[in-house]
């Protein structure tokens, strides 16, 4: 069986993420997505929680028609990035033999250990990116709502996340700093 790891931190999980699960979903026969930096939220740069982003990515994939059982969502606890990390990504992860991530730092971690690195398909970076979106939500724009998949669009709203990330940028809590 073929099996590929995709790892990002989905926040949030946007049209970028969507191509790019499709993508493993039309080229392997089960699809591991991972979700980074499991362990925070409530940040400017992690402002949804891991259940959160695990419903978001869910029934953004059901709204796609994908088949849920040739995909294994998992969740990967914040940590350092070094070459211990890849240790820890196969801990909590079934085997794989393909990693799938834009990350230069994490393509480079893998290829060291043996694996075969793809760079998925890519949609606009410059809309099509967790940062910018955010940044969208804190200025008040609706366009936001644009750049993910609709069950996304009404979870977040449902969440109040919008709310909660305009929040975290003006409170500006000793040790976290807004980026987007």
């Amino acid at each position: 069986m073929k099996r590929c790891l995709m790892i990002a931190r989905f926040q949030p999980f946007h049209y970028g993420h969507l191509k790019a699960v499709k993508y493993c979903y039309e080229k392997f026969d089960e699809v591991i997505v991972m979700v980074g930096m499991a362990s925070q939220s409530h940040t400017p740069e992690n402002p949804f929680t891991c259940g959160e982003r695990l419903v978001m990515i869910r029934e953004s994939l059901k709204w796609a028609g994908l088949d849920l059982s040739r995909i294994i969502t998992v969740t990967l606890p914040t940590m350092e990035v070094n070459r211990a990390a890849v240790h820890n990504v196969k801990l909590y992860s079934p085997p794989f033999t393909h990693v799938i991530t834009l990350n230069p730092i994490i393509q480079q971690l893998f290829r060291e250990e043996g694996y075969d690195v793809i760079i998925p398909p890519l949609e606009d970076r410059t809309i099509y990116s967790g940062s910018y979106i955010r940044h969208l939500m804190v200025n008040g724009n609706p366009d936001w709502k644009k750049l993910v998949p609709p069950p996304v669009a009404d979870f977040i709203e449902e969440i109040k996340g919008v709310e909660r990330i305009i929040m975290l940028h003006k409170e500006r809590l000793p040790g976290y700093y807004a980026t987007a």
